[in-house]
């Protein structure tokens, strides 16, 4: 009986231990949700303002971060190899900083990030699978307000989109042999030049590096 029931176990252990160590291979799809944090690392230009533009001493401006939801798509060409898209939008506030503080938050503006990156995964046959990419990142910024202490009527704001690199570290830990969890750090080098017309200030602008910082958890699945 000892004997039966000790098999027994043994057998359920060894399912257990396969479902969840059942390798990525190539022509998987991995679709991850996240909540993600984007924490912006910005460094501004002095703003510049009037008729011809002339910088205003000791100003510049910032970014707010924002936590979102973000889906992502990842195609694996081997076992090994695999290529990253994530799809979301986040909305941000750019305050006034220094000598203009007072004007408060100045620009309320969406962004649409995608980003692409080419991943390898270290360990893919194992139940904790830990990958490095690298890639390119596209930031288009939409829906850009005038705001704050700047606005009259009639101000509009354009900021300038974004190419640059993006770095990535990440790890699946497996649930079953088909879902995971998943934690994701990512570098993004994103800068932009906000140009106002019919503002408080006249005609202004600023160049930002945003260079954000994006950490997400989440749950994903292999198809």
């Amino acid at each position: 009986m000892n004997i039966k029931f000790t098999t027994a176990l043994s057998t359920i252990y060894l399912l257990l231990v396969s479902s969840l160590s059942q390798a990525y291979e190539q022509g998987d799809w991995l679709v991850r949700g996240r909540v993600i944090n984007i924490n912006p690392n910005e460094t501004s230009s002095v703003v510049s303002s009037g008729t011809p533009l002339a910088p205003i001493a000791g100003s510049s401006v910032g970014v707010t971060d924002e936590t979102i939801l973000e889906l992502d798509f990842t195609y694996m060409f081997t076992k090994n190899w695999g290529g990253e898209i994530i799809l979301g939008t986040s909305k941000h506030d750019v305050p006034a900083l220094g000598t203009i503080a007072a004007n408060n938050n100045i620009i309320n503006a969406r962004a649409l990030p995608p980003t692409l990156t080419l991943q390898y995964h270290f360990l893919p046959d194992g139940d904790i699978r830990p990958y490095a990419g690298v890639g390119i990142n596209y930031t288009k910024f939409f829906s850009e307000k005038v705001t704050g202490g700047i606005y009259q009527s009639g101000a509009e704001v354009e900021m300038d989109s974004s190419w640059g690199l993006a770095t990535q570290l990440g790890v699946d830990i497996a649930l079953d042999k088909d879902w995971f969890i998943n934690a994701d750090l990512k570098r993004i080098d994103m800068d932009t030049t906000a140009h106002f017309t019919g503002t408080t200030l006249g005609a202004a602008h600023v160049d930002v590096d945003i260079d954000p910082v994006i950490f997400g958890i989440g749950i994903g699945r292999r198809f």
